[in-house]
């Protein structure tokens, strides 16, 4: 981690400050996000002839600049509903800092730099994507001016969406593909639902870095009622199975405990092998044993 620039930006998701690493060299322009990965047991790292006592994994995976911009931009527009107006982008993120980093002081974390937030505008990465979520005009050839478009975000966020859902990108996934074929849905005849379910399969991982107010208005924008439907049949079927098979157990159950206390009412009812046999003993003529006790 030496030699590597840490900028502390809110999470697209939450909005908690989290860890990011800009990459800007000639041939690319990245930001990655770091994520800690704890073992459940203490352990330690060897490396070369050094012992690293901290177990810790850190993993670094890359992230598209425009999540982390949509949750900074959302706190620039203006609270009336208008469009607001043109600002270059040096502009716009000073005003975003601004307002990230007054709303990120929680308890125990440190808050949202507002420089990180400003040093973004130095990186290719976010120049282009602002150019996605925003309405833009070009000033000069150096000089672009944007403005935050909620549509521009959705338009975006759809063509992720269709990306992700694509069968070609879904069936890299076997998990996903076992339980489409779980319920139902690789069957012939149910392309149209498949289609839906593979979006909303897509819907659900874009949310993993979407406020949740930008996800909710995405998934209002397909129609999933059909899907929905499909699957309430599907939970109706495997709660009445449930039902049956826990309705078979309880039969089972009751018929062994009805046999257990008819077995106890008999044994109790034909007593004792030793009393049986008194009870065939020919008593005729033995005199009876309150006579012992009578005065004489």
């Amino acid at each position: 981690m030496k030699g590597l620039r840490i900028l502390r930006l809110p999470h697209p998701r939450t909005g908690v400050p989290s860890m990011f690493i800009p990459h800007e060299t000639p041939q690319s322009s990245i930001i990655t996000e770091i994520q800690s990965v704890s073992p459940p047991n203490r352990r330690s790292w060897f490396t070369q002839e050094e012992v690293v006592e901290d177990g810790k994994l850190l993993v670094m995976t890359p992230v598209d600049p425009a999540f982390l911009l949509i949750r900074l931009l959302q706190g620039t527009a203006p609270i009336d509903g208008t469009s607001g107006n043109y600002r270059p982008l040096d502009d716009v993120l000073e005003d975003a800092a601004v307002k990230a980093s007054s709303s990120s002081t929680e308890g125990g974390v440190a808050p949202v730099s507002s420089d990180d937030i400003v040093y973004l505008s130095t990186m290719r990465c976010i120049h282009a994507a602002m150019r996605r979520i925003c309405e833009f005009k070009d000033i000069t050839p150096e000089i672009t001016v944007f403005r935050y478009s909620s549509e521009r975000v959705q338009e975006c966020l759809r063509g992720k969406v269709a990306r992700l859902s694509n069968q070609g990108t879904s069936e890299l996934s076997r998990t996903l593909n076992r339980n489409l074929a779980k319920e139902g849905l690789l069957e012939d005849g149910k392309e149209e639902l498949l289609a839906s379910a593979r979006a909303r399969i897509a819907c659900d991982l874009v949310s993993q870095y979407l406020p949740r107010d930008v996800y909710e208005k995405l998934k209002s924008s397909y129609d999933f009622v059909a899907l929905d439907a499909h699957m309430k049949v599907l939970k109706d079927e495997s709660v009445a199975v449930a039902k049956a098979n826990m309705s078979a157990v309880e039969a089972k159950e009751a018929k062994e405990i009805k046999t257990a206390t008819a077995d106890a009412k008999k044994r109790k009812a034909k007593g004792t092998h030793g009393v049986e046999q008194l009870k065939k003993a020919n008593t005729k003529g033995m005199a009876k044993l309150s006579s012992f006790f009578q005065k004489k």
